[in-house]
């Protein structure tokens, strides 16, 4: 059926919009946002069911099925990915990276540039929400209680993380679909690498003259790292190679190498728990590096952030409603039938910021517009870039904020916006003029 002018999707379109601005406005209702998303995506496919109430369609079934597929896809993926940062951080690395970079005599604007680069980079290997829960780790130890660096810091590293991810094939969830679809072959990814260097530079260029020129507070004592540490991040480069692999020569979905390294940090972390000394008197190793309670993985796979997780049930399957009344091909179908597709691609950025880039490109997707490759590389590049000009518009943006609660914020976000769509804006240019 198609409900886009029944009173079914029109209800669904008021839930959603009421949904999302309790999202918006978190931090003054202090509502948690995977409670307003949750119930919307109940409301909109209860409105949906009943609609299609005593027929013998399955489809409704079916759809439902099929997003808690893809949800489920994204949720083994991100809780695998939380509970290594979560071990990572409970074993003083996080901590001792600050000490190192306190240290070192960084001024806080350096380090803004540092965990921007490193984000960056970082991002196209072991994809954009990743490296950006690991260096929001990393600016919450190193900025402390001086939260405008944090919350600017929290804004570059969503920037470049998402930045990054769009010229590689696995940097995004995004550019993984183009990829699977065999629309975009491995290599021609990196086309993108100079619009993407674009896209980052210019608005981390702007906000760093934000940042403050002094320096964190130097502590006198220097953190170590507990046994086993390294050992844990080996293990983690070792689960994103798994993912990759699996994916890139066993042509099986990422989250389940994800999984199966998720396995390595459990056998390893029963070894810690195992051979665990208790601290002596005597200021042992173990005491002097903190090692007092035994390692625990399934403590660390509770201390995930399960209000970010739960939110990306509520988005998918809000959007899936809607999808499914049928107002997402309506819009695609508009966009590049009627508008054009530089147009149309140039929109799915600035549609992706409000909604989420993967709903978008689904759709983009299930259209499959006649485009040649410079408009493919386009939309890839806007879906995955899109997204940074608002902090509800990535997965990296919204599990910051989980991450960084109180402090990396919607608004304090937004104040942004404009640099930042000034980045987007010249990335296009760059991307049309050089590819």
């Amino acid at each position: 059926m198609d409900l886009t002018a029944h009173w079914v999707g029109i209800a669904a379109i008021v839930v959603f919009v009421v949904s999302y601005s309790f999202v918006i406005t978190e931090e003054f209702s202090h509502l948690r946002k995977s409670v307003p998303v949750i119930l919307g995506a109940g409301v909109i496919w209860a409105f949906i069911g009943y609609q299609y109430m005593g027929g013998m369609d399955h489809s409704v079934e079916e759809a439902v099925r099929h997003f808690l597929v893809e949800f489920g896809e994204l949720f083994l993926f991100l809780l695998s990915a939380m509970t290594y940062v979560n071990s990572m951080s409970e074993r003083n690395i996080f901590s001792a990276l600050r000490s190192w970079l306190v240290s070192r005599g960084f001024s806080y604007r350096q380090l803004f540039w540092i965990t921007g680069i490193i984000s960056f980079f970082l991002s196209p290997i072991i994809d954009n929400l990743t490296t950006a829960l690991v260096m929001c780790a990393v600016v919450l130890a190193v900025g402390q209680k001086n939260k405008r660096f944090i919350s600017l810091a929290c804004v570059n590293i969503v920037v470049a993380a998402n930045a990054g991810g769009a010229f590689s094939p696995f940097g995004d969830i995004t550019t993984l679909m183009v990829w699977q679809r065999g629309i975009l072959n491995f290599w021609t990814f990196f086309n993108l690498f100079i619009p993407s260097v674009v896209n980052y530079i210019i608005p981390a260029a702007v906000m760093s003259l934000a940042v403050e020129k002094g320096q964190p507070a130097v502590e006198g004592e220097k953190v170590m790292m507990k046994r086993g540490a390294k050992r844990i991040m080996f293990l983690f480069g070792c689960t994103i190679a798994t993912a990759v692999s699996f994916h890139n020569f066993l042509h099986l979905p990422p989250f389940l190498g994800m999984m199966t390294g998720l396995a390595y940090l459990k056998i390893f972390g029963h070894y810690l728990s195992r051979s665990h000394v208790p601290p002596q008197k005597d200021n042992s190793d173990h005491s002097e590096s903190g090692d007092i309670v035994p390692f625990d993985s399934f403590r660390e796979v509770a201390r995930a952030e399960w209000d970010t997780l739960l939110f990306f049930f509520g988005v998918i399957m809000c959007v899936g409603g809607l999808g499914f009344i049928g107002y997402l091909d309506l819009v695609s179908a508009y966009m590049y039938g009627e508008l054009g597709p530089t147009f149309a691609n140039t929109m799915v950025g600035i549609l992706s910021a409000i909604v989420d880039n993967i709903p978008v490109m689904v759709a983009v997707l299930q259209m499959n517009p006649t485009m040649d490759m410079t408009q493919w590389l386009l939309v890839t590049l806007t879906a995955g870039v899109g997204g940074s000009m608002l902090s509800i518009g990535s997965a990296a943006g919204v599990a910051l904020m989980g991450q960084a609660r109180g402090i990396y914020t919607f608004f304090g976000h937004m104040k942004w916006t404009p640099v930042i769509a000034l980045g987007y804006a010249a990335s296009i240019w760059v991307h049309l003029l050089i590819n």
